[in-house]
């Protein structure tokens, strides 16, 4: 048996200029964290005295002869890729609910690669994981979904990724502990309590790319990412927390003008609640319309930001930098 073990994120800055759309034509870069709640895959051998070749269990129980009969898109183009069609048991398990704008479509994806890969007997490189990963959700699930979330689920940590025609890399934030720290203690984060698919908001948001009347939003979004990355180089732990909410704000007030779908009244108004109790500025996670909802608060404003968005599940979660990883395997 294996099991693989893949982080969310949150992404912070730069979100949307990760789509081929856009990025292959002017470049973009994202800045975000992966945490620690995580997606788990098991994959095991499945023996020969079942009726059936392969099963899944996820919401659902799978029991298939063949991968074609598998519902789970990203488990049948998964197997379909690596050539696999029976004798499995795969066990999909999860710290948060899917559809919440955290990447967990793309964690799975690269931990189940990452768990097959390991059930060969192989080791591949994160860059590999990550960009097969993409492959597998943009090409052969046809998902409208970006080039950051596979990258971060494969490397975690705080990182930078960058996004160009020829390729993406993947960077550290430099920052001192006392910082990272400080800007983890700094975020509270809420389930609004609405789920959604990405892809589906995402649609909008890419047939408006590729008319390029975004281009000026998402250049400013694109450069952020930078900004950001000097206030955490340049100032002091409070005074980079405010600059980086205030960019925040920034960025989610842009973000809303890319589609129609990205927030709803309910959002706006649990935003502007946190806003006025004291938050300086955060966003939704993900594409938008739902999920989780993530602000930057001073420690002395906390209490009464929980205040007012009590009712709102908070979770509780730390920055991990461990990114995917095989976490027991046995013959």
């Amino acid at each position: 048996m294996i099991i693989s073990r893949t982080p969310v994120r949150l992404s912070f800055f730069g979100g949307g200029t990760d789509y081929r759309e856009y990025f292959e034509r002017h470049g973009g870069a994202v800045l975000g964290t992966t945490i620690d709640k995580y997606t788990y895959v098991s994959v095991n051998r499945l023996s020969e005295f079942f009726e059936y070749k392969i099963r899944v269990g996820y919401s659902r129980a799978e029991l298939v002869n063949d991968v074609s009969e598998i519902v789970h898109p990203s488990v049948r183009e998964t197997l379909k890729y690596k050539h696999v069609n029976g004798n499995l048991d795969i066990h999909i398990f999860a710290d948060l609910p899917a559809r919440t704008g955290l990447g967990s479509s793309s964690s799975f994806t690269v931990g189940f690669l990452n768990a097959l890969y390991a059930l060969e007997g192989k080791v591949i490189s994160k860059q590999r994981l990550a960009e097969e990963a993409i492959h597998i959700e943009q090409q052969l699930i046809r998902e409208n979904v970006g080039c950051q979330d596979q990258m971060h689920a494969a490397f975690g940590g705080l990182n930078i990724i960058e996004f160009r025609k020829e390729g993406i890399t993947v960077r550290p934030v430099v920052i001192t502990k006392e910082k990272y720290d400080y800007f983890n203690d700094s975020l509270l984060v809420f389930y609004t309590g609405l789920s959604r698919l990405a892809s589906e908001i995402a649609k909008e948001q890419i047939e408006n790319t590729l008319t390029c009347t975004l281009d000026d939003y998402l250049e400013r979004m694109h450069g952020m990412v930078y900004d950001a990355e000097q206030v955490i180089s340049e100032q002091e732990p409070a005074d980079m927390v405010r600059s980086l909410g205030e960019l925040l704000h920034e960025g989610w007030t842009l973000k809303k003008r890319l589609s129609t779908k990205i927030t709803t009244d309910f959002i706006d108004d649990i935003y502007a609640k946190a806003r006025q109790a004291g938050a300086y500025g955060g966003k939704l996670g993900g594409a938008g319309g739902g999920g989780f909802l993530f602000m930057l608060v001073p420690e002395d404003k906390k209490g009464a930001v929980r205040k007012a968005l009590d009712g709102l599940l908070e979770v509780s979660f730390r920055f991990e930098s461990e990114g995917s990883k095989i976490i027991y395997l046995t013959n």
